[in-house]
């Protein structure tokens, strides 16, 4: 143990440093290396993951489904409106509407690397997989389980992905294991970024990396609300539970602003196991129902007149399901069942024999594919899906900005969205709102420090097929930043000792007060990150809209949860490592911290309930389209270590007129 307070540092500096491993990042490494030998070919780039790339990332366990491909028959402004509707109304349309053109193109690249695609024949029957069938590139028809989602065979998914972006960056320019936990700014430039530091999760290394450019795709954000699972569940979540919030934490710290931090995530799954429900309301078309066997999206669909113009569209929001469905929980109607003896029953009407066989098949992979847990729910409850009802329940919140949220980092978006060939056919008009462009496509406000996937702000939607293209994006945008930087040389604004110092602080603190008490746990000088953790989760959940306030907070509440935080991060100052599996737990601590903190000041500051079913501020029980169509948009000041928060304008690029009735 003694050795572990002395770590050996590694210094190295490279031109662009991508970091983290997942979908984000493999598209990234994948597509810079075209982009750096046009460039002559001297560029060095080197992508850092805490994890290992093969299983790293939201896409780790699998998937059966790519929930964002437009395909022929849509366009990118189609796909703009319904990320819209879906998060009430305030996105960035220039995002969107640009991640709408270039997504086939990595779902494309997907299927070329083997992953199997189910197609439908010149019959119109379904088979699973793609052998033998006309590639997507090449008209081929996908099975839809919904209007953006295609049916997919993908338990090993992100091994197909990130084998690719192995072959492409080379082995040679990528570690993993290596955890990134603070950005460095600029000695002679205080908004630019220069370097990264991060250590070794499995030997006493610290890493020191001097950067031009960098890369922050770290993921979004799990644990900082308290967990369904608890006791011998513990553990389990939605999202990967190693998103500790990084990728928000270290942007902020860095200076770059931040944009809707408010919204989160609170998606209704298959109690315990949190299974996904998407297959079987959109490919098996079953209803979820209250105990009593009534779909509550009938039966309480007056409440979606409360919020026009989003409860009025043909596919009401997310958190607006959510907020049908929290109605009946909350008047004693439950449990919430997701009626799948029925749904499986009349397929048999529809479809052949031997269709009906494979999707019964498929109710299993569904999970075997992404969510392995829930088949052991199934089998340890003697459920068969055609012969017993499965329950359903919305999970603890969660923040990110690829799925069905949109927090995230403001970043540049695209300088040609607005000059269509047609402009009445995409409904974007040729102007851009000030403050969305500033030069680089995915570049936060901080220069030279870039994101991509959950990192991105006002923007959801994008699933692991969008991530991967918008990491494409930022890997080009990266490359031309370099070239138009090629003179600069990078400077930390801190030495590397002072560094060393700050990242072992919960080493050194478990070394100096380890003796004190005979019981390791229990000592007067420090606090385990388990513990730690434990108490973030408790205040969050309990005055920022949590579980057990049934999401619901109000001013009194973010005010005493304000003071619970400030002391939470005076307290985190004395985290202990006892070994480098408690290091990463600390300073995964330490992110989800600050992110929390931005939580709840966005939330605190936004004066309604935009996100109805996903939270309610009780004292703004509204939302008001007339002073709070915009973004909340903050930063973060390290010397003091609060965050300000502020409006910015709102302006839709795409005519949404067509998504309500």
């Amino acid at each position: 143990m003694a050795e572990l307070g002395n770590p050996e540092v590694v210094q190295e500096e490279v031109d662009i440093l991508l970091i983290g491993g997942g979908m984000a990042c493999c598209g990234a490494a994948y597509e810079i290396v075209p982009w750096v030998q046009a460039a002559g070919g001297d560029i060095k780039v080197k992508l850092v993951d805490k994890a290992a790339m093969d299983r790293s990332g939201a896409v780790a366990q699998g998937l059966s489904a790519i929930n964002t491909y437009i395909g022929p028959d849509q366009d990118p402004a189609d796909y703009a409106r319904m990320v819209s509707n879906d998060l009430m109304g305030i996105t960035r349309d220039d995002l969107t509407y640009d991640l709408g053109r270039h997504v086939d193109e990595s779902v494309h690249l997907f299927e070329e690397w083997g992953l199997p695609i189910w197609k439908t024949d010149e019959n119109g029957e379904r088979h699973d997989g793609s052998k033998g069938m006309t590639l997507l590139k090449d008209g081929g028809k996908p099975v839809r389980s919904g209007k953006w989602q295609i049916m997919i065979n993908g338990e090993s998914y992100k091994w197909i992905v990130a084998e690719s972006a192995k072959k492409a960056l080379g082995v040679e320019n990528i570690q993993e294991h290596i955890f990134i936990v603070k950005l460095v700014n600029d000695k002679n430039d205080k908004n630019r970024i220069t370097g990264a530091v991060g250590f070794s999760v499995r030997e006493n290394k610290l890493f020191v990396f001097k950067a031009k450019a960098i890369l922050l795709a770290a993921g979004g954000c799990v644990n900082i609300f308290r967990p369904r699972s608890v006791g011998e569940g513990q553990g389990r979540a939605w999202y990967p539970v190693w998103n500790a919030g990084s990728t928000y934490a270290m942007a902020a710290e860095a200076g770059a602003e931040l944009t809707m931090m408010e919204n989160r995530f609170v998606p209704t799954r298959f109690k315990d196991g949190y299974g996904p429900v998407g297959a079987w309301f959109m490919l098996f078309k079953s209803k979820a129902t209250n105990a009593f066997g009534e779909a509550y999206m009938d039966r309480n669909k007056e409440m979606l007149d409360d919020y026009p113009p989003y409860g009025n569209a043909a596919v009401p929001a997310s958190c607006l399901r959510n907020h049908l469905l929290l109605k009946e929980l909350r008047e004693g109607r439950g449990p919430i069942w997701m009626d799948t003896i029925t749904a499986l029953g009349n397929l048999s009407e529809t479809l052949s024999p031997r269709e009906v066989k494979h999707l019964e098949a498929e109710a299993w992979e569904d999970f075997l594919d992404m969510c392995v847990s829930q088949c052991g729910i199934w089998a340890g409850e003697n459920i068969e899906p055609e012969k017993k009802n499965s329950e359903l329940m919305p999970t603890e919140p969660y923040l990110l900005g690829s799925h069905s949220g949109c927090c995230g980092i403001w970043t540049s978006g695209p300088d040609d969205v607005g000059a269509p060939t047609d402009e009445t056919e995409t409904g974007v008009p040729d102007h851009l709102p000030k403050g969305w462009h500033w030069g680089y496509r995915g570049m936060t406000t901080v220069s030279g420090l870039f994101t991509a996937g959950d990192g991105v702000g006002a923007s959801g939607h994008k699933f692991s097929s969008g991530s991967h293209a918008e990491g494409r994006m930022a890997a080009k945008a990266m490359v031309k930043y370099v070239i138009d930087n090629k003179d600069f040389t990078p400077e930390l604004d801190t030495d590397v000792d002072t560094l060393v110092e700050e990242i072992y602080r919960p080493v050194r603190n478990f070394l100096e007060h380890k003796d004190y008490t005979t019981a390791i746990d229990v000592n007067p000088h420090y606090i385990t990150p388990r513990m730690l953790q434990f108490r973030l989760q408790k205040v969050m959940d309990e005055y920022v809209a949590g579980i057990s306030t049934y999401y619901t907070t109000n001013e009194q509440m973010l005010a005493l949860a304000e003071q619970k935080l400030n002391m939470l991060k005076e307290d985190a100052l004395k985290m202990r490592a006892k070994d480098l599996h408690e290091l990463l737990r600390a300073w995964e601590n330490y992110h989800r911290i600050l992110t929390a903190e931005a939580h709840m000041k966005h939330i605190q500051f936004r004066q309604e309930s935009r996100y109805p079913g996903f939270y309610y501020r009780m004292d703004k029980n509204f939302v008001d389209e007339e002073n709070w169509k915009c973004f909340v948009n903050s930063v973060y000041d390290k010397e003091s270590k609060t965050y300000k928060c502020f409006k910015r304008a709102h302006v839709d690029l795409v005519d949404k007129s067509k998504l309500f009735k």
